[in-house]
Parts: structure tokens; sequence; C-alpha cells
């Protein structure tokens, strides 16, 4: 209903969300089998799509009603690069390109800043939400399958006080104070489930570059 976009939101996109999860590279990365490079290639990805998305938002960030959801210690730009510093080295962004799927998701992102900016918000919902719920869980499998310790090379999992519970919370709330009648919230859904889409053939180019890599190896 109008007022409970958070709900609208996870409710519209639970069967994708779960597809998502299902995917070959993502139960890879939740069991601890991915090794320093695949993980590496994920977050080269996830460099370009937040590098388009956090643009975008920021371009915005004083409009309604994206103001309600622009927190601060939100942003994941700056723990990715320190993360792939980490885990590749100071070479990270020559040596490493973006999956093309990536790529793809960030050239609509930075499209949907210039056109449609309100439907950022269902991209920020899709992978911020991530970051702060099953993020904190990835947090620990990725720190042991590639033994890694403290917050070395998981800067992209960790948020500052008030920390990810809170903050998450406060996201949510931001969301479901947002006036916006029926037909937009429906937008809202349609574009969400199209950002679980693009995941999802975000893992499938990354598992077969995974395997591609094994192979030649």
């Amino acid at each position: 209903m109008p007022g409970q976009l958070a709900d609208a939101l996870r409710l519209g996109t639970r069967d994708l969300h779960a597809a998502a999860e299902r995917t070959t590279f993502m139960r890879d990365l939740l069991r601890g089998r991915l090794d320093r490079a695949a993980y590496s290639r994920l977050l080269r990805s996830l460099y370009a799509i937040y590098e388009a998305l956090e643009s975008s938002l920021a371009a915005h960030a004083a409009v309604e009603p994206i103001t309600q959801i622009n927190l601060p210690g939100l942003a994941r730009i700056d723990s990715l690069a320190a993360d792939l510093g980490q885990l590749h080295g100071p070479g990270w962004k020559a040596d490493l390109a973006p999956a093309a799927t990536a790529d793809a998701y960030a050239e609509h992102l930075r499209h949907l800043g210039r056109h449609d900016p309100l439907l950022l918000i269902a991209h920020s919902y899709v992978r911020y939400l991530g970051d702060l719920n099953g993020g904190q869980m990835l947090r620990r499998v990725v720190a042991e399958s590639l033994g890694l310790s403290g917050t070395a090379g998981t800067q992209f999992y960790h948020f500052a006080e008030p920390g990810a519970t809170a903050l998450a919370a406060t996201y949510r709330q931001g969301l479901n104070t947002m006036a916006l009648d029926a037909a937009t919230q429906a937008r809202l859904v349609a574009e969400a489930r199209q950002a679980f889409e693009r995941h999802c053939e975000l893992f499938s180019e990354l598992a077969s570059a995974t395997t591609s890599s094994a192979t030649a190896s």
C-alpha cells in the first residue's frame, strides 16, 4: 500500500532475490569457494555499478524523495576501492575490467540519473539493503575463505557507527516515509525486479569467467 514502499519492494522482488542467491556464483561465494581472483572480479564489477549509482544519486541527493535515503555512511565506493587495493594491488583499476553486464548496468544507472532519477531508488534498495543485511554474513565468509583479518579486504561490508543494523532500519524508514502513489510504487517495484535480473546476468557472467580461468590454469 502507499506509504509502505519497503514492504512493497521486498514482497515484489522476493522471487528474483531468491533466484539471485541460487546462482552458481553466489552459492560458491556463500560457501567460501571463490579464490581471491574471482572475488576481486566481483568487486571490480560492483565498483563500476556503485560508481554510476552513487554519482547519480549524489546529483539528486537534495531532491525529494531521494533525500530521504541520502544517509551518511551508506556509500560504498571508497570501501570497494580499499578492498580492491588490498586484494589485488594498487593497479586494480587498470588490471581488472568490469564484467560486460556490469558496464551495461552502470550505463543504465547513468541513464536513469539523467532522465528518470526517481527509479534510482529501486537500485539503491537492491544494493544497500543487501549490503546491510546479507553482506554482514558475507563478510565473515570472505574473511575466512581468503584468510583475511580485521577489516582488511572486507571494508565493503563494514559500516561505521551506528552500524549496519541501525542504518538498515533508518533506510527502511526513509523508504516508508516517501509520499508515493500506488502507480509510482509499482514502477519502483518493476525497476527493482529489473535490478535483480541484472544481478543474475552479472553472476552468470562471473561464473563463466571463473570456470574459464580455472580451466586455463
